[in-house]
């Protein structure tokens, strides 16, 4: 084995699992943010780096609903509200879910705020997705609320 094969050896590579739908996306969205959530959802695992005021909300809430599955949306406890407003204006219902025992159908999103995640234990036993919300918790290389993030989400097949 040559030094490029040892390294190759080494990389991991993300599996690819796309969510149940992946076009025909609701007519509210342009067509950069339909060209956005079609790319997540054929890819199940997605960052999307996008800027204030490019509709970021809709876009997770379209990716969230091409999931046969449980969604939870963790979020700041301020944009909560302002996501299931959201939701409504847009005709994709958005339930709030303060601990696991609310969360008691087989399908569709759940949002509750980083704060409470502990409430959750392991999330891929209970959800076939995930979106985090202002996802600059995740900034912190070494922090407490980041590591515990991943580590709860380690199971749940689909992340935004």
């Amino acid at each position: 084995m040559n030094y490029q094969e040892f390294l190759s050896s080494k990389t991991e590579r993300p599996s690819h699992s796309p969510l149940s739908r992946t076009s025909g996306f609701g007519e509210s969205l342009f067509p950069f943010q339909r060209d956005i959530v079609e790319w997540a959802a054929r890819l199940g695992r997605a960052a999307i780096f996008g800027d204030c005021g490019i509709g970021k909300t809709l876009i997770q809430l379209e990716w969230a609903s091409a999931d046969d599955g449980i969604t939870l949306i963790a979020a700041p406890l301020a944009v909560s509200d302002q996501t299931i407003a959201e939701g409504e204006r847009f005709g994709i219902e958005v339930k709030r879910a303060r601990d696991i025992d609310d969360v008691h159908e087989s399908c569709g999103i759940w949002i509750t705020n980083y704060e409470r995640l502990g409430k959750f234990g392991a999330l891929g036993d209970t959800f076939s997705s995930i979106v985090l919300d202002e996802s600059s918790i995740l900034k912190s290389f070494a922090g407490k609320t980041r590591n515990a993030i991943i580590a709860q989400s380690l199971g749940v097949p689909h992340r935004l």
